[in-house]
């Protein structure tokens, strides 16, 4: 029986089949979600702006705060008593996904945004992760 589960989230639907999907297939687990905000440069898009943030983490958390929003949301639509935590992780999305793996018993990540730039200049993060992830990874569609 699965116990901890890691959703890795964005602003994306693939994202919120991803929780929907933790949340019906492990009801009594304990459920992470986890929003990385890529390092600032010229290849993350949004996070460019982050550079010129005076306080990062907080910029950080003002970026990440829609997406646990629409978390919880999704927590109280699917009326189950899952123990919904969040994180914030800044850096290299695929990486930061990995290293948090350690911690749970499994991951369910969804497909990817679906943006032609998110798979030329990000690459596929749902793909790194199911090849380098400790535990087993569930790719949702």
């Amino acid at each position: 029986m699965v116990s901890r589960v890691l959703v890795p989230m964005e602003d994306s639907e693939m994202s919120d089949r991803a929780l929907e999907y933790a949340l019906e297939v492990y009801p009594n687990a304990e459920i992470t979600v986890l929003h990385v905000v890529g390092e600032p440069s010229q290849m993350w898009g949004y996070a460019t702006g982050l550079a010129l943030a005076d306080d990062l983490e907080q910029a950080a958390a003002e970026h990440a705060k829609p997406i646990f929003d629409r978390a919880r949301e999704i927590v109280a639509d699917a009326d189950g008593d899952a123990e919904l935590e969040t994180h914030i992780e800044l850096g290299n999305p695929a990486r930061a996904i990995i290293n948090r793996a350690n911690d749970y018993e499994t991951v369910v990540i969804g497909t990817h945004s679906g943006s032609v730039a998110d798979l030329v200049f990000v690459g596929n993060v749902a793909e790194k992760v199911v090849r380098s992830a400790p535990v087993p990874v569930v790719v949702v569609r």
